[in-house]
């Protein structure tokens, strides 16, 4: 059986590359994740572009782990190869999402078929989600309500099938200064560019005091700035972009609040809802996990475990180097062990 579930995950990821699904795009992808249910003979919700299934034996006594990956993807960069040609050149599969996440849906899909109607000392759920890669408001934050309470979640993201444990959190602040227009060669005005030097050079050099051993320190980086019409006009707005990634020591909140405080220009923050994500190192499913010879880490790539409020542990097959690059791929082994790792882990699971 499990052999069987190994080949039908990897021709159905070859039907997911070879259809674009590009964030908010996701229609046929969901419509092929539908067939694969149909094909199985699980029953399963589609709500917008997202799928999911409860478990054969689910119950309501039972406590919940939820199984989530994304198929949607990023648009492609300048590829040498048909970034939906799902080119399978020895072991290697060549492909846009092939490595994230495609692979991790496959092989999550493939693991809830092996459980499916087996009895469980918890419930399994399964979400295949729509909009990860721009944090849209129609992915999994939209179908959380409508899954009931969970006590844990597995995230399919490429890290190696090794453990991520904590992840980075992400913050995005829209800022600006205020000055007054004046002629450049006269002593007019107020420079709204020299009004943000000091709030600039704080975002440079202020340290949170708070340093994670998973993921290091909160840091703060200024990445877009624009200010000024014409070179004799002194410019009476300065606007900039800073990017947060916060640990799992601050809420985005508190952090944003403290900015609030030190700085003169206005910010105005873009979201408040993609926390870092942190579970216990003690947990069942992370000893379980020790156990099988995984490693754990903190990973600064942000998920969508970001708006989960319960705790969540990220581990899929494919490698995060190879995500967003041109000529994307997964090794087909990495699924079939991948497969292996997900069923290994739930087997006897108590938590």
């Amino acid at each position: 059986m499990i052999d069987e579930l190994k080949n039908q995950a990897i021709e159905l990821l070859i039907q997911l590359i070879k259809t674009p699904s590009f964030s908010k795009e996701e229609d046929d992808t969901a419509t092929i994740i539908e067939q694969f249910f149909n094909s199985n003979n699980i029953h399963y919700t589609r709500k917008l572009n997202n799928i999911f299934a409860f478990n054969k034996q689910y119950s309501e006594d039972k406590k919940t782990i939820l199984l989530n990956s994304h198929h949607d993807t990023v648009k492609p960069g300048n590829w040498i190869y048909d970034p939906f040609g799902a080119t399978i050149e020895g072991d290697k599969l060549i492909g846009l999402g092939s490595n994230d996440a495609g692979a991790s849906v496959v092989s999550l899909l493939a693991t809830f078929c092996y459980f499916y109607d087996k009895k469980l000392p918890y419930n399994l759920i399964i979400a295949i989600t729509a909009e990860e890669e721009i944090s849209g408001v129609n992915g999994i934050k939209s179908i959380l309500p409508e899954l009931g309470k969970i006590e844990l979640g597995i995230v399919g993201e490429p890290t190696q099938m090794q453990m991520a444990i904590a992840e980075k959190g992400l913050i995005v602040l829209d800022c600006e200064t205020h000055g007054k227009t004046g002629h450049a060669a006269r002593n007019e005005g107020v420079n709204a560019i020299y009004e943000a030097f000091d709030d600039l050079n704080w975002f440079r050099t202020y340290q949170f005091d708070k340093i994670s051993d998973l993921l290091g320190p909160t840091k703060m980086t200024v990445t877009q700035i624009e200010a000024g019409k014409q070179h004799n006009v002194i410019p009476d707005v300065c606007r900039y972009v800073v990017d947060i990634r916060t640990n799992e020591l601050y809420s985005n909140v508190e952090v944003i609040d403290f900015i609030t405080q030190q700085i003169k220009g206005k910010i105005t923050p873009r979201s408040y809802h993609l926390n870092s994500s942190r579970i216990s190192p003690d947990h069942a499913i992370v000893l379980k996990g020790k156990q099988l010879g995984l490693s754990t880490y903190g990973s600064p790539t942000l998920s969508d475990q970001s708006v989960m409020d319960f705790e969540t542990i990220k581990i899929g097959p494919g490698d995060s180097a190879r995500s967003h690059t041109p000529d994307e791929f997964i090794y087909l082994e990495e699924i079939r062990n991948g497969i292996d790792l997900y069923i290994k882990i739930l087997s006897n699971l108590e938590f």
